[in-house]
């Protein structure tokens, strides 16, 4: 599970929209299927959503390639001094390679100097994404039930030295 040399991180631009449209669907089928819910967030988001999204001032979203295919992405929205991770996704074949944690990281070097804390959630039974976070230095906070689905909320504070992964 280290981290793949040949993955190339950048920002996402409106061009490849479609394309991270494809990955995310393909990459949330299993939490759809964990939850029993085909109407979760990142299945239901429409290009025109995306593309408008990927847009936004205040949203970095980052796509992990391998040559030129787009293997993984994340989305960040920024707010004063917090950031928001979510929509982390990577292709079914190329899972467990690394490239989540490789994203989880590069995104910190996207963030506002500004920024104190970065934020995650993902579904409470997931077990596989919250020990990802953990691994990666997030803490468990809070729960929280929306519909039917409960979201698990970690935290990670940054400091002077601790934007950049040391590993």
């Amino acid at each position: 599970m280290s981290d793949d040399p040949d993955v190339h991180i950048d920002r996402i631009t409106r061009e490849h929209a479609g394309e991270l449209l494809t990955i995310r669907r393909a990459a949330f089928v299993s939490e759809a299927q964990l939850y029993n819910d085909p109407h979760i967030p990142a299945l239901t988001q429409t290009l025109e959503e995306l593309a408008a999204d990927i847009e936004r001032e205040d949203v970095v979203t980052l796509g992990a390639w391998l040559g030129p295919r787009l293997v993984g992405s994340i989305r960040v929205g920024i707010e004063d001094d917090k950031a928001t991770i979510g929509r982390l996704a990577v292709v079914p074949d190329l899972q467990t390679r690394g490239i989540g944690t490789q994203l989880l990281f590069a995104v910190l070097g996207y963030l506002p100097e500004s920024t104190k804390e970065v934020w995650v959630f993902t579904g409470q039974n997931s077990k596989h994404n919250i020990a990802l976070y953990n691994k990666a230095g997030f803490d468990h906070q809070f729960d929280e039930v929306s519909g039917d689905l409960t979201y698990a909320y970690l935290r990670k504070i940054l400091e002077a030295g601790n934007i950049v992964d040391d590993n």
